[in-house]
């Protein structure tokens, strides 16, 4: 088979196509590089002994797309393009829109005139809204997401949702991530934001290497264990692996299938950075922070469906999330930039 990974030399992307070649898929990567770098290639290659094939460009760009799949016997598409920050999105909420639904809409239509039906989609747990109840599950109706970022994540879904209803023939997976932390365990892939990070792993790695001076916990009087907010957090390479997963499930299954992609259980705010004092063997500088307006007190995965199904489980625990991390900081202490 030969796998189309749009954002492929990003983040998730990127770890993705390391377990896809490792599994003799051939891979071809569409990425623009807006949040992302091109020697991220030089690193699979690295990693792999084998280099993707490489188109830089974007997914809005229609002749481009068609060019990819005229000049590719493609025959399954994974999706990570889009923009990812939610800050960002709140406000630049039309980039948001035009980006992801736009050019999701770009990448289906390219794909349907070629005749490539099967498509995994990068969704997120953000599509179940502010419910309370916890853990999330697959059967619960999803909910308004509090900013652009989630909305255009759910807006895709129901597109898609809508697309098998009207062609039968289509096989989609959307996989609802949690929160993906964690690096390869060679250190020469990691996450590397650009700017002051969105998400916690990153922030506390840049803290620990002295990029930035301080950790700001928001909130710590949360009806917790510890007054903190919980999280799932679920290594990057437990996540690459559930691609993988849902590739072989998609090869032999239509319409829509759903998957939350998680560890099944919570870790708080201070438990994490507890750990990353473990691995780091020195304390972190952290502060407590007003609340943020939308965080939720806690929630989870609920991810039988997918052990069930896919026959796929999270093997990497806290300790190899943090440790992994601090492996790719400290070898790159300024990301892709070296």
């Amino acid at each position: 088979m030969t796998i189309l990974v749009t954002g492929g030399c990003g983040y998730i992307g990127s770890h993705t196509c390391v377990q896809l070649i490792k599994q003799g898929f051939d891979t071809i990567i569409l990425d623009n590089l807006y949040n992302s770098k091109e020697i991220v290639l030089e690193r699979i290659y690295q990693i792999t002994g084998k280099r993707p094939q490489f188109y830089q460009g974007d997914i809005r760009d229609k002749h481009l797309l068609n060019n990819i799949f005229k000049e590719n016997k493609v025959t399954n598409v994974i999706h990570f393009a889009g923009l990812k920050a939610v800050e960002e999105s709140i406000k630049q909420p039309l980039k948001y829109y035009d980006v992801n639904i736009y050019g999701s809409i770009n990448l289906l239509e390219a794909m349907k005139a070629a005749n490539v039906k099967k498509f995994i989609f990068s969704s997120s747990a953000t599509v179940y809204g502010t419910q309370p109840n916890i853990p999330y599950i697959e059967t619960m109706e999803t909910e308004e997401p509090t900013q652009p970022y989630g909305r255009s994540k759910l807006f895709i879904e129901k597109i898609l949702q809508d697309l098998a209803k009207a062609e039968k023939d289509w096989s989609i997976t959307l996989l609802r991530y949690f929160n993906p932390v964690g690096a390869h365990p060679s250190g020469l892939i990691g996450e590397d934001p650009q700017g002051i990070p969105n998400n916690l792993m990153p922030y506390i790695t840049q803290v620990a290497i002295g990029k930035l001076k301080s950790l700001a916990v928001f909130g710590h009087d949360y009806n917790t264990i510890d007054g903190t907010c919980i999280r799932d957090f679920i290594h990057v390479m437990d996540l690459a692996d559930g691609h993988l997963a849902a590739l072989n499930y998609n090869s032999s299954h239509s319409g829509v299938n759903i998957f939350n992609l998680g560890s099944g259980q919570g870790s708080s705010i201070l438990e994490v950075i507890s750990t990353f004092e473990q691995v780091f063997k020195k304390k972190l500088a952290y502060h407590f922070a007003p609340r943020r307006a939308g965080d939720l007190p806690a929630y989870w995965a609920n991810a039988d469906k997918a052990k069930k199904l896919l026959n796929w489980q999270t093997h990497l625990n806290l300790y190899d999330m943090v440790h992994d991390s601090w492996n790719w900081q400290s070898k790159n202490p300024n990301g892709f930039n070296e």
